[in-house]
């Protein structure tokens, strides 16, 4: 065997000839040739191929790195607030179907909701006839008309500085329920559930979140008035008193700030 075919042996198996593949070019008979990235050596005599792999470079890492970053500060945004988006109307549909499968449930055991007892906004006596602020009077509600057939992670209470006791539902999703009287507010995330305190030192909700960080409902089915009635012999439904049956009037479907709709997109879902 000559030296070039050693050689070419010795390439063949990963070692390095300097007679084949130097400074100075390649031997005599072998062909280096650069494919996708790789430069071959061949030879026509033995047909033996040596690939040489080139890696990348520092500054074409860097290069890579630097566009995933400026596509991802871009699109992640975006992708942020639509999963907000979704989880808000996800739940928002659970809530509904939920509550109002449980009424009807309760139907067959309690009756027709609209000869229901009363839903109260005070609170329970204590033994000396006084207001007991720990016991609202919607918390004896739900536990007859909607306890047995809710599914809920913890229900607990609230006093808005002891003018209205409301009954707080945390459900599994973790969302919650806070209602108390014909008015419910529903939550997608608990921790949007604030008030604010206005004049007399009660607390308020703040209706321009309305819409976005919480979401009224009303359940009045024994009423008869004008003012409610989308409501009559209704389940829990989308808060629609005094409506005027118009999108843009004074109590449109837009306009209103009780129950109109918001084009902001919820932030805090």
């Amino acid at each position: 065997m000559t030296q070039k075919e050693k050689s070419a042996f010795t390439l063949a198996e990963g070692g390095h000839s300097p007679l084949l593949y130097g400074d100075e070019g390649v031997a005599e008979g072998y062909s280096c040739v650069e494919t996708k990235g790789h430069k071959v050596l061949h030879t026509s005599k033995n047909m033996s191929f040596h690939i040489i792999k080139k890696g990348f470079t520092l500054a074409e890492v860097l290069i890579t790195l630097g566009v995933i970053g400026v596509v991802a500060a871009v699109t992640l945004p975006t992708l942020i607030q639509n999963y907000k988006k979704h989880v808000v109307e996800t739940r928002l549909a659970k809530f509904y179907t939920t509550i109002n499968q449980a009424i009807q449930m309760s139907e067959t055991v309690n009756g027709d909701k609209r000869y229901w007892d009363e839903l109260g906004k005070g609170f329970e006596p204590d033994d000396e006839g006084n207001p007991d602020y720990t016991k609202p009077e919607a918390m004896a509600w739900f536990e007859k008309y909607l306890k047995p057939y809710l599914k809920y992670l913890k229900v607990g209470v609230f006093s808005n500085n002891n003018a209205d006791g409301f009954v707080l539902v945390y459900f599994e999703d973790g969302s919650l329920l806070r209602f108390s009287r014909a008015s419910w507010n529903f939550y997608p995330n608990p921790k949007n559930f604030k008030y604010n305190i206005n004049d007399e030192g009660i607390s308020v909700l703040d209706k321009s979140k309305a819409g976005t960080e919480f979401f009224t409902f009303n359940f009045v089915p024994n009423c008869t008035t004008n003012s409610c009635k989308y409501h009559y012999n209704k389940g829990v439904e989308p808060y629609l008193n005094r409506w005027d049956g118009s999108l843009d009037g004074q109590n449109g479907l837009k306009t209103s700030q009780s129950f109109g709709c918001k084009e902001e997109n919820p932030t805090n879902a």
